[in-house]
């Protein structure tokens, strides 16, 4: 028999050869996701928004602004409609060369900590110098002894101190100045709640209230175990989880390690700085959580914290109190109306020409030291109390009193002249509106109306009894969660859009009201900032967004779109990412990346450059989307935020699947057949439920830090919005039920790729949540995937990118067919400098 012998060429068993050695072909496109890692993107976006410092004495305002020609700073001047830059960077450089003798120049200089003076006349800055900043006695120390002490404090044996220059700028004159014996405040040691005078400072010390004066204070900012300290013990009662401390996060060696510490405490001080109020939370009964910090050295240690979970009779206890330093006396205010209630005390917000300043004293709201305002509410959420307290005597005055079938969301109190009206949020008529009342509790008017949303007051005029507020979906043809800023009269008359135009804004006021600063944009155009009257009238174009550098790596604005509820009626709001390099011949897998809410939606309306879950995901070679869902935002009707009431876990999947569904039908570069879906925390939990829910549908999941068993979730979230049944009995006695659908019954409807994430110490959603559906795939014998990431909270912190990356290739695998990439994750190491 005669053998055929084929001969290949020499050229092709050479490319063949070269192939090898490259390794299979990849699908997944990781070259254009490393193109736009969080690293890369810090070189191409700058400012997206304008951050106004308004002053004291004037209303007059400063801001930095970067682009890619650096970091200037403006001072703008409304009154005059003027801007002009705080200083020249060129010359500034120069003149702080000049004084230091370390070089400096414009797109470099680092300025920290600019603020002006108390005649606003002068700013005051501080530079970091490259220099080492060596004292007379490390001169005359010898080169041995510096370099271990340069070891010491900067971990290498040829580190530098790096000195920092102070300086002082008029603004009048142009002069600067070196101030070269100055010496800054130390910082606040965060255990310090000072009065607004100054004059007083409260703290923890062994679980009980402690005050010192001021000349104290200073001696423990120069050494905190100065012996001479004088403390006055206000509280004798407090014990371990009856206390007055801020301890939440530590593992039980730090606890044990600082228990002489003087340690924060959370109060409210009257203006006049006399009393304070407090809340106190009796957790004695409430069960222990744990996590393991398997990382601490040199043994592992335990994280023990106080959780209750959703239909646990263990609640914790909360007492309202006031101490009086004055008077030296320390009382419980009766505050009690239902079994298991929460109490929270109403806090002044803080002026906008206070976003300066080292420290703002926490305050009651009301601005008088005889009153202030607190609500309690019951542990279904259905009955809130708006109460006003008289400190001195404590007696407790119901204000207001609302009652829903479902659960009451809260907005800050509007105080009006001291507390001679009330301006009170509610959602009794179906959407968000303000009411006007008396100071003694009784409804004058209701101020806006109508099927929109009011969200935050942004200003009260007192004097012309105007409020101004944000609000969304009032504007005809937009996106209904496009927030703007409006005006309207007490008394509901003269309504007034002041931020038009078809965009997401985010306005800044000033103390007085007369100005805004507002920056607008959309998920699908450039951020820019103007300055406008009261009245709603532009004055000056402020910025504009520097993208140009983000374009010219190839960035596309994304597509936003609007679909329908799985009920046909309700519209749903939307985004749709692809990749850059797109070819619409081609098909493309879809992944949705969700959050069921209810308190957000998770779809971006405004331009962000953080990328990692959307854009970047999509230069893989897919189609991302995001989309709302009945019960999923709060910004709406009341009836859309509570659709999920009662069936916390499946209620937005189906709204999420015909969104898809209905993509696919507009645009053929959809496969239908290849559907991702990827979540955090309650997306995790949600994306796992869309794998069991719809296993024929979903294919390939991630899903990261889920709350996929709601049961022992953390009751305030769990109850209020799936709902808690308060029953009593015949004797009066108050109980509750609870009982929630889990993913992990549903473990055995698995079909496609499921990775499960966890940060190994997240004490938000407990490890727990994980664990148990990994338990049930098992037993249901069904093969996943888990990762654990050592020594992480909820939000998985330096190991976020790692984690990208395995998400990465998860989705490339089942949805792209991509090879096995490797061990190494090159795209990370490309990054990383190697100093060793």
């Amino acid at each position: 028999m005669t053998k055929k012998i084929f001969i290949l060429p020499i050229i092709a068993l050479t490319m063949m050869a070269n192939l090898e050695a490259q390794g299979p072909e990849s699908t997944a496109n990781y070259r254009q996701a490393a193109r736009f890692s969080p690293i890369q993107l810090k070189k191409m976006v700058f400012s997206s928004q304008v951050d106004p410092h308004w002053l004291k004495k004037s209303d007059r305002f400063w801001y930095p602004f970067t682009t890619s020609e650096g970091k200037s700073y403006f001072l703008v001047d409304p009154a005059k409609n003027t801007k002009q830059l705080l200083f020249d960077n060129a010359m500034l450089a120069a003149c702080i060369s000049s004084l230091t003798r370390d070089p400096f120049d414009a797109k470099n200089l680092s300025v920290k900590d600019l603020k002006f003076t108390e005649d606003e006349n002068l700013i005051r800055f501080e530079i970091t110098s490259k220099l080492v900043d060596e004292d007379k006695e490390e001169e005359e120390t010898d080169m041995t002894e510096k370099k271990e002490n340069h070891k010491k404090e900067n971990g290498k044996a040829n580190g530098t101190k790096k000195k920092t220059w102070f300086f002082e700028y008029n603004l009048q004159t142009r002069q600067l100045l070196l101030l070269d014996d100055y010496e800054k405040p130390k910082d606040r040691p965060k255990w310090a709640n000072i009065s607004p005078d100054g004059e007083k400072v409260v703290f923890v010390r062994h679980h009980n209230l402690y005050w010192m004066d001021k000349a104290n204070y200073e001696k423990a900012l120069k050494d905190e175990k100065d012996s001479t300290i004088v403390e006055h013990q206000i509280t004798t009662d407090g014990e371990k989880d009856y206390d007055f401390a801020r301890t939440y996060g530590k593992d039980n060696v730090e606890l044990e390690k600082e228990k002489d510490d003087r340690q924060p405490t959370g109060i409210y001080w009257s203006p006049n700085s006399e009393l304070f109020a407090l809340t106190r939370s009796d957790d004695r009964q409430v069960k222990d959580l744990w996590v393991v910090k398997t990382l601490s050295s040199p043994r592992p240690t335990l994280e023990t914290y106080k959780y209750q979970m959703p239909g646990e009779k263990e609640a914790p206890i909360e007492e309202l109190m006031v101490v009086n330093l004055k008077a030296d006396t320390t009382f419980r205010i009766n505050a009690e109306a239902f079994k298991d209630q929460s109490l929270s005390i109403m806090r002044r917000e803080n002026l906008a020409s206070e976003s300066d300043d080292d420290y703002v004293a926490t305050q009651w709201k009301s601005g008088r030291p005889d009153k202030f305002y607190f609500s309690r509410t019951s542990r279904d959420l259905k009955r809130v109390d708006i109460c006003e307290v008289n400190p001195y005597t404590g007696e407790v005055k119901v204000l207001i009193e609302e009652r829903l079938n479902t659960y009451i969301d809260l907005a800050p109190l509007g105080i009006v002249n001291n507390g001679q009206e009330l301006i009170f949020w509610s959602e009794r008529d179906g959407w968000g509106h303000f009411y006007l009342y008396d100071g003694e509790g009784k409804l004058k008017n209701q101020i806006t109306s109508g099927p929109f949303h009011c969200e935050e007051i942004k200003g009260i005029d007192e004097k012309n009894r105007v409020l101004y507020f944000t609000a969304n979906g009032k504007e005809a043809g937009e996106d209904p969660y496009y927030k703007h800023l409006y005006r309207i009269n007490f008394d509901g008359s003269e309504m007034k859009l002041l931020t038009p135009g078809n965009y997401d804004h985010s306005p800044s006021m000033n103390d007085n009201q007369r100005y805004i600063v507002n920056t607008f944009s959309r998920v699908n155009t450039t951020p820019q900032a103007q300055l406008l009257n009261a009245r709603g009238e532009k004055l000056m174009d402020l910025e504009t967004a520097d993208l140009s550098l983000l374009f010219a790596a190839g960035y596309h604005f994304p597509e936003t779109f609007k679909v329908k509820a799985d009920d046909g009626l309700n519209d749903l709001y939307g985004v749709l990412y692809k990749p850059f390099d797109f070819d619409s011949t081609k098909q493309y897998p879809i992944i949705l990346y969700v959050y069921p809410g209810p308190q957000t939606e998770a779809v971006n309306k405004t331009f962000s450059a953080r990328m990692d879950r959307l854009d970047r995901l999509a230069q893989l070679g897919f189609v991302v989307i995001t989309v709302g869902n009945r019960g999923g935002h709060p910004a709406r009707s009341k009836w859309y935020h509570t659709y999920g009431y009662g069936n916390l876990r499946n209620y937005g999947l189906a709204d999420k699947k015909h969104a898809v569904e209905q993509l696919a039908d507009r645009h053929p570069f959809i496969d239908i057949n290849r559907v991702g879906i990827h979540g955090h925390s309650g997306g995790g939990f949600m994306s796992t439920a869309a794998m069991l829910v719809y296993p024929d549908f979903f294919k390939v999941a991630v899903s990261n830090a889920g709350n996929h068993e709601n049961n022992i979730y953390n009751r305030w979230w769990s109850e209020k919005h799936h709902g808690v049944e308060e029953v009593t009995d015949t004797a009066g006695n108050v109980s509750f039920k609870y009982a929630i659908d889990v993913n992990s019954s549903l473990a055995h409807n698995l079909k496609g790729h499921l990775m499960l994430t966890m940060g190994e110490i997240d004490n938000n959603v407990h490890p727990g949540n994980t664990i148990r559906m990994a338990n049930a795939l098992i037993r249901a014998n069904k093969r996943f995937d888990l990762v654990m990431l050592p020594g992480q909270r909820h939000g998985y912190g330096d190991m976020t990118e790692y984690f990208f990356w395995r998400m990465a290739d998860y989705f490339s695998k089942y949805l792209l067919d991509n090879p096995d990439p490797g061990v190494d994750i090159t795209e990370m190491n490309r990054e990383k400098e190697l100093t060793k």
